[in-house]
């Protein structure tokens, strides 16, 4: 076990030999730290909660109370293999959401990047690979082997199939059932998810230009009505050489690898 000496841990909690506690770190009463985990400077465990497995978590992260980060896949398949689970800085998990660990055959990691926060209830599954500032409301959930963007916001109760991906800057609405890949910056709303047209109130909230808005909407128009396949007219688009590093991000994560088709524009 190796706790620095700035950290502060609660009589009450458990933290199992092998354990690294970084600089300034607090874990509350009543909380479990698991032998294969590695909390970063500043990191705050709360009351009641459980980090295990061969888990690392980044510098300033908060666990809220009964959150659950580390335990092993809920995959079937999981015969008990030894997989990681690598959290980024700066990230909220609220009380109650669930993170698991990889499998061997998902390429043995679940990933978060940083500045995340996962709110009451969310849940990450196994090999899922989870972007920078990302927001989770509550009670969504991340099936095994999901690729979710930077800048992604995902609505409360909404699910996210297993192999879908998520393109950067893409926002889910509540309650929908996500079940194939979303363009980067595409609005997806209703019961079974339909692409509904772009994140027109994140990219300008973001700061994004008026040109590339503009490129974003000229594209998307040309993937909703041109002639051909779906990818056809991704194909089209990107022999256009456009200056819009947006429509770009667009093309590319069209003609990307993929386990599933596209939610496509009415």
């Amino acid at each position: 076990m190796a706790i620095d000496p700035t950290a502060e841990i609660h009589p009450s909690a458990i933290v199992e030999a092998g354990a690294v506690i970084g600089a300034g770190c607090r874990v509350g009463p009543f909380s479990v730290i698991g032998p294969e985990v590695t909390l970063g400077a500043g990191v705050e465990v709360k009351s009641h909660a459980v980090v295990t497995g061969w888990t690392e978590i980044g510098d300033e992260t908060q666990v809220f109370p009964f959150a659950s980060v580390g335990e092993v896949p809920q995959d079937l398949k999981f015969a008990g293999e030894r997989t990681r689970l690598v959290i980024g800085r700066r990230n909220r998990i609220r009380e109650g959401a669930t993170l698991n660990t990889g499998t061997e055959g998902g390429g043995g990691i679940t990933r978060v990047g940083d500045d995340c926060l996962f709110m009451t209830g969310a849940h990450v599954g196994h090999d899922a690979q989870v972007g920078d500032r990302v927001i989770m409301a509550n009670d969504s959930a991340l099936a095994g082997h999901c690729i979710i963007g930077d800048n992604v916001i995902i609505g409360g109760l909404s699910g996210i199939h297993q192999f879908v991906r998520i393109g950067r800057g893409a926002i889910i609405g509540a309650v929908t059932m996500v079940t194939n890949d979303v363009i980067p910056y595409g609005l997806v709303q209703g019961p079974r998810g339909r692409l509904d047209g772009l994140n027109l109130v994140g990219l300008k909230r973001g700061g994004v230009a008026k040109e590339d808005i503009s490129a974003l909407r000229a594209a998307y128009q040309e993937l909703a009505q041109g002639e051909g396949a779906f990818q056809e007219r991704a194909r089209r688009l990107a022999e256009e050489d456009t200056d819009s590093a947006y429509v770009r991000d667009v093309v590319e994560f069209v003609l990307g690898a993929s386990d599933r088709s596209f939610l496509t524009p009415g």
